[in-house]
């Protein structure tokens, strides 16, 4: 799954980004509206957060995570004491941890919360969106918990060390963040129909592989099915219950994952990629492309290779985690 996992990763290019956090004493409340794919991980003490997409409340303590896939608005709150709760407002430059450091020395009643979105190319924001649901919460207690809970404390040592090269780690830490994260909700959660959750099904993993390895290859059900030690039956049931679609329709969809990097990042000729991603014709890949992606093969690439140039000219310096 690792290696399928980093594979799909690459091809939309998912980024976790870490926007900013608070650390605070006493009651507190904090409200946000999420558009994309927002993750707020407690290092330290407790909250609850509540949605306008769920009934139930989400309790989170130290080491836990919580993923919204927006649109949603949440309100978190936390702490204990006299008074009314502080209304805060995540930092971008984290300048209100100095209050809770050392972290061991701030005890639970410091409440620490590091904040951060999902950043995603179209492709990505179909696949991922499509296979989390509204609210996933990843418990401090569950599987993968030990490797979340170390990702968070090297994170938060990086932002509040103001170390030579942190801009650099934060942003590697946040990649890592989201990466366990995904790894313990896999392993702690049931997910929707999907390309995670059928990438995390042992058993059909095999299969998977074969379609990943030789995308140009007219696959069939015979091969697929031996692949996973399965008939053809329970195999074509298995696959369509686990990812949502049949598995021509996902290998179809993975081609068009393939041809969406090449386009963007090489400069195959478009009847060169048809024939390296098993199309009969030019025109039959296009076809295709246009029915998938909403557009022509020359106009994605002309205009995702005109966003990637807007990105470079506007990037400025990054001396810290960008602001959400």
């Amino acid at each position: 799954m690792d290696d399928q996992l980093s594979e799909v990763f690459d091809l939309v290019e998912v980024r976790g980004v870490v926007s900013g956090g608070f650390a605070v004493r006493g009651p507190w409340v904090s409200r946000a509206t999420v558009e994309g794919l927002k993750f707020v991980a407690m290092v330290s003490g407790s909250a609850r957060l509540t949605t306008d997409t769920t009934e139930e409340p989400v309790h989170l303590g130290p080491g836990e995570v919580v993923v919204l896939n927006g649109p949603t608005r949440f309100v978190a709150t936390g702490g204990s004491g006299d008074g009314p709760p502080r209304e805060v407002v995540p930092d971008a430059d984290f300048s209100s941890f100095a209050a809770a450091l050392p972290l061991s020395a701030g005890g639970p009643e410091h409440a620490v919360v590091i904040g951060g979105h999902v950043d995603l190319d179209p492709a990505g924001q179909e696949l991922l969106r499509q296979a989390l649901p509204r609210v996933a919460h990843v418990r401090g207690s569950g599987v993968g918990a030990d490797n979340l809970r170390g990702s968070l404390h090297r994170l938060f040592v990086e932002v509040t060390g103001a170390r030579m090269g942190s801009a650099f780690a934060v942003r590697q830490h946040g990649q890592l963040l989201l990466l366990e994260v995904l790894r313990a909700y896999v392993e702690q959660a049931g997910l929707p129909p999907g390309w995670l959750r059928l990438l995390a099904d042992e058993r059909l993993r095999p299969a998977v592989g074969l379609l990943h390895a030789d995308p140009a290859r007219a696959w069939g059900l015979t091969e697929l099915s031996r692949a996973a030690a399965m008939s053809r039956t329970s195999f074509a049931e298995r696959f369509r219950a686990v990812a949502g679609v049949p598995p021509i329709a996902y290998l179809n969809r993975w081609r068009m994952l393939l041809a969406r990097r090449a386009l963007r990042d090489g400069d195959t000729r478009v009847g060169a990629l048809a024939a390296e991603l098993g199309y009969a014709s030019e025109s039959a890949f296009s076809t295709a492309f246009k029915r998938e992606v909403g557009e022509s093969p020359l106009r994605y690439r002309a205009r995702a290779r005109a966003s990637a140039a807007a990105r470079l000219t506007t990037a400025g310096p990054t001396p810290g985690p960008a602001p959400a």
